[in-house]
């Protein structure tokens, strides 16, 4: 028997990267699957978002596991669409059980730059509230939510060099440090509930988000136009251990466990999936 047998998972940013790997991980344990995702640009961000055959492909592999899965194109952003789409889900699939609020960009090197910080703020903080609130209205005794967070989220954003150069970037860091605030505020309502919230904070993750021009740009500001092969040896920069990111299955393992019983008395947590960066940014900035 599966961990989470029986349980059906709504997850948003399902169609590839870290969303994708939730939803397979969390299939393959026994849940069915409510998936969403945008499946288009925001004209801000400066690479390519998903598409919809990503999320055929995500749907693909969940049936794979002899699960089912409805799929939704629909923007966060947008809590009217978040509702239609778990309405959806639920009619379909008759429960809901699991939350997984993990649609999220990076708004580096965004343009325009004050823009880039409002996409970036509506997506990853508004959107985990417009995520969690549409699943409330279904949730009951022993479900879970969880967030994604970022390492980003427990450093002191005053700290970063150059502040005010890249809005979009620093929106991330302060969209991540606020969606932690608000699970933990909410953790603390449910509790009676029996209802669990938590946030993960992933490291660095090699996803499409990673691999992109502008993070390339972030990490190498010294070149004009880095390659992968110029960013990763600087990846090292933000863990403790010896690896420049984690594969996004490490935090689905973190994911499952917090969705699953085993995690029953675990609420309002912050769990740092980050080979020790949290500590090697600590060491460096007391």
């Amino acid at each position: 028997m599966g961990r989470v047998e029986g349980k059906v998972a709504f997850i948003t940013g399902a169609a590839r990267g870290q969303g994708r790997s939730h939803a397979v991980k969390l299939a393959s344990e026994g849940a069915d699957i409510i998936a969403v995702d945008i499946c288009r640009d925001i004209e801000t961000i400066q690479y390519p978002l998903s598409r919809p055959e990503d999320l055929e492909e995500t749907a693909r592999l969940v049936e794979k596991s002899g699960r089912r899965i409805v799929t939704v194109e629909a923007d966060v952003r947008d809590g009217a669409q978040l509702r239609d789409a778990l309405a959806r889900g639920v009619e379909e699939l008759g429960q809901l059980d699991i939350v997984v609020a993990q649609a999220g960009i990076a708004g580096m090197k965004g343009q325009p730059q004050w823009q880039a910080w409002t996409d970036v703020i509506d997506t990853n903080l508004v959107g985990v509230i417009n995520t969690i609130h549409a699943a409330l209205p279904y949730l009951d005794e022993g479900a879970s939510i969880i967030a994604t967070g970022s390492t980003a989220a427990l450093m002191d954003v005053s700290k970063v060099d150059q502040p005010g150069k890249d809005p979009g970037g620093v929106a991330y860091m302060v969209a991540k440090r606020a969606l932690s605030m608000f699970v933990h505020e909410i953790a603390t309502h449910l509790a009676a509930r029996n209802i669990r919230a938590n946030v993960v904070h992933p490291t660095n993750v090699n996803t499409p988000m990673l691999q992109s021009e502008p993070m390339y740009r972030s990490f190498r500001p010294d070149l004009e136009h880095p390659t992968r092969a110029d960013a990763e040896p600087a990846f090292f920069v933000q863990q403790a251990m010896p690896i420049p990111y984690l594969e996004p299955e490490e935090i689905s393992n973190a994911v499952l466990f917090l969705a699953s019983d085993e995690s029953r008395y675990i609420t309002g947590t912050q769990l740092r999936v980050d080979a020790g960066g949290y500590l090697k940014w600590y060491d460096y900035h007391i």
